[in-house]
Parts: C-alpha cells; structure tokens; sequence
C-alpha cells in the first residue's frame, strides 16, 4: 500500500449567483494551494447537468500532507467562508491501494 491520500467533496450551492461567488472563493484559494508541497492534485469538477454542484478531487502525498493543508490560512479562510454558498456538502475520505498519479519532485 502506499502512502498517498485522498478524498473527495461534493459541495451543492444554493443558486447561480452563489456557485459564481463560490468559484471565486475558490480561485483566490487554489493560489496558496499551488504552494503546498504535499498538496499533489487538487482539482474542482463540474458535473454535467449538474450546474449548482462542485466535485473537488484531492491528492496528498500522505495524511501528513493534508493535515498540513488544513493548518494553511488560506484554507481556513475558504473554510469559514463556503458556507454561505451552499446547501450541502458531501466528504469521503480515500485511503490509496494503487493508480497511477504524480510523482513527488526529488534533489
């Protein structure tokens, strides 16, 4: 088994107006992800027929990672902040087997 980590999120926003805001708390956000050096994907989605919904896919390089992520300021300030833009938010946690995904940048 290796190390990584994952999860996925499944935000639904309230209307049209919201999901815009919601993007844009999102692209100011994803500029500190950028970076976290355990941080190895981090990729929102929209479904299709699914406007209001954002899937976020997340990828560290191990729990570690992530706890490390959670601790940067500019997460906790999209995490005080999304509320306002949503209806639901749906977490699953992944524990990696196998895949193929990027490699961490070494000396």
């Amino acid at each position: 088994m290796t190390s990584g980590y994952a999860l996925t999120v499944r935000f639904t926003t309230r209307d049209a107006d919201a999901a815009q805001r919601f993007d844009a708390l999102v692209a100011r956000t994803i500029e500190g992800i950028r970076r976290e050096p355990g941080t190895l994907v981090y990729v929102v989605h929209v479904p299709e027929n699914e406007p209001l919904v954002r899937v976020f896919y997340e990828l560290y390089a191990d729990y570690e990672a992530f706890q490390a992520h959670e601790a940067q300021d500019h997460t906790k300030l999209m995490l005080n902040e999304r509320e306002q833009y949503l209806n639901s938010t749906e977490v699953e946690f992944l524990n990696e087997i196998t895949g193929k995904r990027p490699m961490l940048e070494g000396p």
